[in-house]
C-alpha cells in the first residue's frame, strides 16, 4: 500500500532494506524495541499479540492506523478498553479534565510518527498536543507503526518532512473533515527510551500513511 499514485519523492519512497536495518539498529541502541515487518497486514496481526485483551488503549489520529485497519481493530472490536470512542462521546465543555486525563495516561498508546531518523529518533507533530503526553511517557507502553517512507537521514530532514510533506497533506484532510487547516503547534522528539520494553517501533518495509 503506498501513500500516493504519483511518482515517488524523497518523502514518499520506501527506504531500502539497508536503511531500514540501519535505522532499527540506531533505535535499538537508544532503548527502543524494534521489529521490521514486511507489510501492514503483518503489523495488524502482530499488534493483537502485543496489546493485552482488556487494556485501555488510545489510538493516535493517524492515517497509518486508519488505512491499515489497526484503528478499527482496536476501537471497534470490543477486545480492548478503547479510549478514542469514549473521548468522542464526551462533552468537551463539561468533561474537559476527564478527556485530558484519559488521553494522557492509557495502558497502551498505538500511533505512528511523522518521521524516524537513521540516527535513532522519532518525530511526532501535533496541532492540539492531546496525543503527545501518552507518546512521551504517559502511557505505560507505546507502539508506533511506521511506514518505510518515513525514514530520513537526520533531524533536520525530519523537520523538513513534517513541514513540507506532512503538514500540507494533513491540512487537506482536516479541511475536508472539519473545515479548517492543520497547524504544527507542538513537536515531540523522542531520542530514546529509558524504560526497558516501554516503546516498540514496528518498521514496515512498505510505505503507508503520510
Amino acid at each position: 500500500m503506498t501513500t500516493t499514485s504519483s511518482p515517488a519523492t524523497p518523502f514518499t519512497e520506501a527506504a531500502s532494506a539497508q536503511r531500514l536495518e540501519r535505522t532499527a539498529s540506531a533505535l535499538t541502541l537508544h532503548g527502543f524495541t524494534v521489529e521490521i515487518l514486511d507489510d501492514v497486514a503483518a503489523a495488524r496481526a502482530h499488534i493483537k499479540n502485543l496489546v493485552p485483551e482488556g487494556a485501555s488503549v488510545f489510538t493516535g489520529a493517524s492515517e497509518t492506523l486508519r488505512l491499515s485497519g489497526i484503528a478499527e481493530d482496536i476501537n471497534d472490536s470490543g477486545r480492548y478498553d478503547a479510549i478514542r470512542p469514549r473521548l468522542l462521546a464526551m462533552d468537551r465543555a463539561t468533561q474537559a479534565d476527564e478527556v485530558r486525563r484519559l488521553a494522557a495516561s492509557p495502558d497502551v498508546i498505538v500511533n505512528s510518527v511523522h518521521a524516524v531518523t537513521e540516527t535513532g529518533s522519532l518525530v511526532i507533530a501535533s496541532g492540539s498536543g492531546s496525543q503527545l503526553p501518552g507518546n512521551a511517557g504517559g502511557a505505560a507502553r507505546a507502539i508506533w507503526v511506521v511506514g518505510a517512507q518515513k525514514i530520513v537521514p537526520d533531524l533536520d530532514t525530519a523537520l523538513r518532512r513534517v513541514e513540507d510533506h506532512c503538514l500540507p497533506l494533513e491540512s487537506t484532510r482536516t479541511q475536508e473533515a472539519h473545515g479548517y487547516p492543520s497547524v504544527i503547534n507542538r513537536l515531540l522528539i523522542l531520542n530514546g527510551e529509558y524504560l526497558p520494553d516501554r516503546g516498540t517501533v514496528l518498521l514496515l518495509r512498505e510505505a503507508i500513511g503520510f
